[in-house]
């Protein structure tokens, strides 16, 4: 029987620094109960790649069961909305309906399709840097991080940048909804967001229809009037998925490492010295406090994990950062260590459901990081991080930081 630990995903103490915790559950064992949760979750960097790549666990197991078959209460009525719309969600599909979906989207994120990104980025990230410089400072969250993965994704699929507030906003509403404990309050915001969206997604398709672009979202267009028989449900959801994804992961991830860079205290003309320093520092940030913490998965049949009998359709959480601090998989786990040799951290996942957004990700972290540390060297920060109460999720509220001179870009 797994062993049980008790901390709520709410408390500030967690939410403010969870590698404690991530400790203490790591020494349970391979598994055990997180009892605010209630569900069994593992720590450990084996188990949770181990569990991301076994097709025994997914995402859809209401394809294969009801919810009566699996002794689930009904879901909260108000949210069907919201839960009809995830349904048709490429990260909660299972083959064969993931294959199809995963690989329309994949046309977008080619390695020559990324790397022609590389120059807006760049110009973009030295726009906000210089505006920080004339400032002499800012939130490096509201004024560096945020901008450049909304602008980015939205120039991606082809929709107004400056529909991009708009878009993080509903997105926000939306990612809400799992954060532990969510109140009505949430649900009803998390609704509200996913209905606006979906209303500005099928006006986006319409438009495409009459004026093809060479864009993203004409090329799901395409698709969806094409052989591969996008139905209109999973195009609206595709194109809300990608406008979410696309910017919320990111934005913490480029948060967290400026966060982690700015307190280390290390001279940043070395982190990023040339590509190969750039790509170690970039994966290490990533490794060291990655955006998303816990992703979850449903056993998709009665079986045995790691010595425990899972029935079908119960629930193991694979918590991605503690996996990324285990001992036994990267010594000395809790130091930032940028001349680390890049080691298989999880912050991306694995298996089939391996973020299909990687290389975008790791693109903007590689252009942003260098662009803003070579044009303000010296910069520092002028507080400490305010963490958001966001779990699962974790991202910056603030980053407060200053700069006074000694521009070279």
């Amino acid at each position: 029987m797994p062993a049980r630990f008790a901390c709520s995903p709410r408390d500030p103490e967690f939410f403010r620094d969870p590698y404690p915790a991530y400790r203490a559950m790591r020494d349970l064992g391979d598994l055990f109960v997180w009892k605010d949760y209630g569900f069994v979750c593992s720590a450990r960097h084996g188990v949770v790649g181990a569990a991301l790549r076994d097709r025994r666990f997914g995402r859809d197991i209401l394809d294969r069961a009801s919810r009566e078959d699996l002794g689930w209460p009904a879901p909260s009525p108000g949210l069907a909305p919201f839960l009809a719309f995830e349904r048709g969600s490429m990260l909660e599909r299972e083959p064969p309906a993931h294959t199809r979906l995963r690989g329309l989207v994949n046309r977008a994120f080619t390695a020559r399709a990324v790397e022609g990104l590389r120059p807006a980025i760049v110009r973009l990230a030295e726009t906000l840097a210089d505006a920080i410089a004339r400032q002499g400072g800012a939130d490096l969250i509201a004024d560096f991080a945020a901008p450049i993965p909304v602008a980015v994704i939205c120039g991606l699929l082809g929709v107004p940048v400056e529909d991009g507030p708009q878009l993080v906003a509903w997105s926000h509403d939306m990612v809400a909804i799992y954060q532990f404990g969510a109140d009505p309050a949430v649900e009803a915001a998390c609704v509200a967001a996913t209905l606006a969206f979906q209303d500005y997604a099928r006006s986006a398709i319409a438009a495409r229809r009459v004026r093809p672009r060479d864009d993203l979202l004409s090329a799901l267009v395409a698709a969806r009037d094409g052989a591969d028989r996008l139905s209109e449900e999973e195009l609206v959801t595709t194109v809300i998925l990608l406008l979410n994804a696309g910017h919320e992961a990111t934005v913490h991830a480029i948060g967290n490492a400026l966060a982690v860079i700015l307190a280390a205290g290390l001279d940043p003309s070395g982190l990023f010295a040339d590509a190969d320093a750039t790509g170690r520092t970039v994966e290490e940030c990533l490794r060291f406090d990655p955006p998303l913490h816990l992703f979850t998965r449903y056993a998709l049949e009665d079986f045995v994990f790691c010595g425990r009998s899972f029935a079908r359709g119960e629930k193991i959480g694979l918590l991605l950062a503690a996996a990324g601090r285990d001992p036994d998989r990267f010594p000395l786990p809790d130091r930032f260590d940028p001349t680390r040799a890049p080691g298989p951290h999880l912050a991306f996942g694995a298996g089939i459901h391996f973020c299909v957004g990687a290389p975008l990700a790791r693109l903007e972290l590689a252009v942003a990081l260098p662009v803003l540390f070579n044009r303000l060297p010296g910069l520092r920060l002028a507080g400490p991080p305010v963490w958001r109460d966001s779990y699962h999720f974790r991202g910056l509220e603030r980053l407060d930081a200053v700069w006074s001179g000694g521009r070279t870009g």
